[in-house]
């Protein structure tokens, strides 16, 4: 594929996320009733792996602030349009991860939501069921933060979402304090990176747990589990429920 032949195809594929992501009124009044649990208005969100900013809107629909972090290009101009004239959106074009500096990621063209900083992510995929096709075709190189590093700058947010494809756990090594809640995706072709995402926050304090399978945006459990419970239902999934994202709550008292 020409390199012209790669930026229309990167450019369909963003185009269809936008409107995947963005066309639907009640997936988005689903999506507001969910982060409504854990956002309220004037708080602080972190969206980390924003994409094309479906749950940016959902965050700024709340109230909060956001600071949105997206390292791929296409993606990242699609929400630096969206909120250019809203001051309460920043957006950082880079990845998060467990130390600052730089960090190489692998780009899916065709389908960019799937793009990830983990080679074990897409070992992962390969040959698995509901993975067939995926093909992560160049790397690019981009700045990488820190949550610790993000919290110096913008201060504790009340909520995190993290949906990096695969480096949730990398992710929250670069966390060392515990935060009010957060989510963080996961695939049943990884279940090792949700293990090590609830040990985690596990260390780092009394956290509960509850699940949403897929972009349901429904709680499986309606009231929180320890880490042993999710671990284990986790674990007990079907390999056909492919992935989730856990939300975590830190246990006041």
């Amino acid at each position: 594929m020409s390199d012209l032949d790669q930026r229309i195809a990167e450019m369909v594929a963003v185009a269809r996320s936008v409107v995947t992501y963005h066309g639907d009124p009640a997936k988005r009044a689903a999506m507001d009733a969910l982060y409504g649990r854990f956002i309220r208005p004037g708080g602080l969100a972190f969206d980390i792996g924003s994409h094309v900013g479906d749950r940016v809107a959902s965050f700024r629909r709340l109230g909060a602030r956001v600071v949105a972090l997206e390292p791929q290009p296409g993606p990242a101009g699609v929400i630096a349009r969206l909120f250019a004239d809203d001051a309460a959106v920043t957006l950082r074009q880079a990845a998060c991860g467990a130390t600052a500096g730089e960090i190489t990621l692998k780009v899916n063209t065709a389908n960019p939501t799937v793009t990830t900083a983990s080679a074990a992510f897409v070992a992962s995929a390969a040959g698995a069921g509901g993975w067939e096709g995926q093909v992560w075709d160049r790397e690019i190189t981009v700045p990488c933060l820190t949550l610790d590093g993000l919290i110096a700058d913008h201060g504790v947010p009340d909520f995190v979402k993290i949906d990096v494809e695969g480096f949730e756990a990398d992710v929250l090594a670069g966390l060392s304090r515990p935060i009010p809640a957060l989510s963080f995706e996961f695939t049943t072709i990884q279940r090792d990176v949700a293990f090590a995402c609830l040990d985690r926050l596990a260390a780092l304090g009394p956290y509960r747990f509850d699940v949403a399978l897929g972009e349901s945006q429904q709680m499986t459990f309606g009231s929180a589990v320890d880490r042993d419970a999710m671990a284990a239902h986790i674990a007990d999934l079907p390999h056909e429920a492919n992935s989730g994202d856990v939300y975590a709550v830190l246990a006041k008292g």
